[in-house]
């Protein structure tokens, strides 16, 4: 968008014939920090969405190598807080996004280590592609973090890690800090110095409560904002995965398309997304399958979970593998092809444009 100190008249289709006059006018809006239709039109209401976020791919193990590397020169404590590394999208003028609204980072904790307690507004979560050990306190629950888990923080919840292992241990984190800066609505508060329950239960107190297949505690009615399960476990994620898949060998419905089965994590006290600005699903494609070609406002980070295979977004495409992350912008179209079985977590800003009713999906289906 044009600055206000640099709006000067021009001859152009759609513009006023520049004259001396039209430039002392255009003064008197700089003057008053004013910015006239006209000039700005094409960009603040252009025919489609043009994203200023780039389709961008970040390759797992060179995200691992520097997270090592931190953890021998960077410590976790107060100020800093946590070892984690954002994902910076090249269209956003360096700024720590993966997308404009989207957060994402690689965390990683030593052995024996510690991340101190806080809070904050923004909504988190964690994904495990590889890797045990660590239990992440949410409100002072413990919750075991273990491969192909989905583990939430929802906004406002006191929470700390601490690692129990002789290794190291590595994850993905995702909030919605863009979304929650660029509205100015972010809050955070330290807590306690050390990490209130050190225990390592397999189930936390939340799972024991609320992880049950279609059934809710009647001792905690009522809709909540984000969802009370502290760990969608990797274990249900496959075998529902699994029996989309079985049923659409035996000619029964249950897949989003040929070869491609998908689940999205649910809040249970709503059926609907798990967080109020983000979403989540586990995708699971055959060797060989490919997705319709999608294009959806909003934007997403995907990251392949298991297998290989090739993203396409726009006009770029990318050979992917266990733990790589791509970043689609809105609007742009996607398309995945799996070289192997391939399993992909996908989360993505759509709770907030469907909301806002500002939602729209074209679908292109496999040729």
């Amino acid at each position: 968008m044009v600055s206000p100190v640099s709006l000067r008249a021009v001859d152009a289709p759609g513009q006023p014939t520049p004259s001396p006059e039209l430039e002392e006018l255009y003064r008197g809006f700089e003057s008053e920090l004013l910015v006239p239709l006209w000039t700005e039109i094409g960009d603040l209401m252009p025919t489609s969405p043009r994203p200023a976020a780039a389709a961008h791919v970040w390759r797992w193990q060179g995200l691992l190598r520097l997270a090592e590397r931190a953890g021998d020169l960077v410590p976790v404590g107060r100020g800093g807080e946590r070892r984690a590394i954002a994902l910076a999208n090249p269209g956003l003028g360096g700024a720590p996004y993966a997308t404009p609204t989207l957060w994402a980072a690689i965390q990683y904790l030593n052995p024996r280590e510690d991340a101190p307690v806080h809070r904050h507004t923004q909504n988190a979560f964690r994904f495990v592609v590889e890797g045990e050990g660590v239990w992440t306190v949410v409100d002072g629950d413990p919750v075991a973090m273990r491969r192909g888990d989905f583990l939430l923080t929802p906004g406002w919840r006191f929470h700390g890690h601490h690692n129990r292992a002789d290794t190291p241990m590595a994850w993905l984190d995702g909030l919605d800090i863009p979304f929650a800066h660029m509205i100015g609505s972010g809050f955070f508060e330290p807590g306690p110095e050390a990490v209130p329950d050190r225990s390592a239960p397999s189930r936390s107190r939340a799972e024991r409560l609320w992880a049950h297949p279609g059934l809710r505690p009647v001792s905690a009615p009522g809709p909540r904002p984000s969802s009370p399960i502290a760990a969608y476990r990797w274990e249900h994620t496959d075998a529902a995965l699994a029996d989309q898949l079985a049923l659409e060998d035996e000619g029964h419905p249950g897949v989003l398309e040929a070869g491609h089965a998908a689940v999205r994590f649910s809040n249970p006290t709503t059926g609907g997304d798990v967080m109020p600005t983000m979403r989540a699903e586990m995708h699971r494609l055959r060797a060989g399958a490919r997705t319709a070609t999608r294009r959806e406002v909003g934007s997403s980070v995907w990251q392949v979970f298991d297998g290989a295979g090739a993203v396409r977004v726009g006009e770029r495409e990318w050979r992917v593998e266990r733990g790589d992350l791509v970043a689609v912008p809105s609007w742009v179209p996607l398309a995945v092809t799996a070289e192997s079985a391939l399993d992909l977590f996908r989360f993505s800003d759509a709770p907030i444009f469907e909301r806002l009713h500002a939602d729209r999906v074209q679908v292109e289906p496999a040729g």
